[in-house]
């Protein structure tokens, strides 16, 4: 450690005589108020690197039109109105996306030898998420105006579309006026909606298909339907749904991902997570035979067994005739029922199982604990929506293999 210091103070010097080689500098500047400003003086920044912290002097303008101020030499190397270099930043994102901030404070302390505030991680951890939140927005927006430009690259075998809910525990102010998911109760949580996009190209020896490595992608975000459609179909659009020769979106029975894969991706297929499908039936089993395991287990696993035939219409028969006198079991049985008459053609697993296709949605259950349950979900944590959205998209473009690309377009932009 400390002859890791000793070459950390050695770099910062040497950074630091760098970045003092006198330069020339204009006479003026152009200011944003469409004036020019003129030379001030030569003023001092104190900036927190990589290596430790740098004093630097550079040129100072001040418009006499405007009396705004400005520092060229900041604009160049990314820092201004900052007190740490792109660098840090970057390092604040990546650990204010794993874990805590207070948490990310530390690990930087040990693994940089670098000191920062917890406020500061959080700072710059929800800056650059909300950066990367308005870039989605805007690529968003091109899709509804029908501005995408064509993704050119070869033709993709499969590709597929994941979409599932989990809720997040907010801060108050963001459950004022909402319904709480259990009547009677004042609501606490609001739901993430996540999507991932990847791709399949081969199957293994007995069929059973394989995800192609590095291809996942994730975008998710607390809001309506209406705008998380648009977001996924533009993530898609990218990978290159329209060159997919064969297109698939999976989920489970909610309303609102059937209504979005109808409207952003008709013509895919369509199909109901099998584990969700059967997580039904055992769920109707232990509502009617509570305290019977064995015929409860023996109902269950004859119905499942039907679904995995791909008899939904018997599954739903078996259901409506199941007889009971309670109104409760009745008004069940016509849910589960209609639930499963509803889905049918999105429940013809063998014709999937034939194609070499996925008809569990694993990935995205996966996502929603990786990416939302393992940061977002910690004990004690509530949230803002704009908080939440700010890491939900940081972590969604580090998981997806995105950041690289990301601080690669903010570099050139600052160039």
């Amino acid at each position: 450690m400390l002859v890791r210091d000793s070459m950390h103070r050695a770099g910062a010097a040497t950074l630091q005589q760098l970045l003092n080689v006198p330069l020339p500098h204009a006479r003026k500047v152009p200011c944003a108020c469409n004036r020019e400003a003129p030379y001030r003086e030569s003023r001092r920044k104190q900036l927190l690197t990589i290596l430790g912290p740098v004093v630097f002097e550079r040129a100072y303008y001040l418009c006499a039109s405007c009396h705004q101020g400005q520092s060229p030499r900041d604009k160049e190397l990314d820092v201004v109105g900052e007190e740490c270099s792109p660098g840090v930043r970057r390092m604040m994102a990546a650990v204010g996306s794993e874990s805590s901030f207070e948490r990310g404070r530390r690990q930087l302390h040990l693994l940089a030898g670098l000191e920062v505030t917890t406020k500061a991680v959080e700072r710059h951890a929800e800056a650059i998420g909300n950066d990367i939140v308005r870039r989605e927005q805007d690529q968003r927006h091109r899709v509804v105006q029908l501005e995408f430009p064509d993704i050119l690259g070869a033709a993709v075998p499969v590709m597929y579309i994941e979409m599932d809910g989990t809720q997040l525990p907010m801060v108050h102010a963001e459950l004022v006026g909402r319904v709480g998911r259990s009547q009677g109760q004042p609501a606490r949580t609001r739901e993430v909606k996540l999507g991932s996009v990847f791709t399949q190209t081969t199957t293994d020896s007995e069929g059973r298909p394989i995800r192609d490595p590095a291809t996942t992608t994730y975008i998710g975000a607390i809001e309506a339907a209406e705008l998380f459609g648009p977001h996924l179909y533009a993530e898609a659009w990218e990978r290159g749904w329209e060159r997919a020769r064969k297109k698939v979106v999976l989920g489970d029975g909610a309303e609102w991902i059937w209504n979005l894969a109808n409207q952003h991706f008709a013509g895919a297929l369509q199909i109901v997570d099998v584990w969700h499908a059967r997580e039904h039936l055992w769920n109707v089993a232990a509502q009617l035979f509570p305290s019977d395991e064995k015929l409860r287990k023996s109902w269950a696993k004859k119905l499942i067994k039907k679904l995995n035939r791909g008899r939904v219409e018997t599954v739903v028969e078996e259901l409506r005739k199941f007889p009971t006198r309670k109104p409760e079991l009745r008004d069940l049985l016509r849910i589960e029922a209609d639930y499963f008459e509803r889905n049918r053609q999105r429940m013809r697993y063998p014709k999937f199982r034939k194609q070499g296709l996925f008809i569990g949605s694993g990935v995205i259950e996966a996502g929603c604990k990786t990416i939302i349950g393992a940061r977002l979900k910690q004990s004690g944590m509530f949230w803002t929506v704009e908080g939440a959205n700010a890491i939900i998209a940081l972590r969604c473009t580090l998981l997806s293999g995105k950041f690289e690309d990301y601080w690669a377009s903010c570099s050139s932009l600052a160039a």
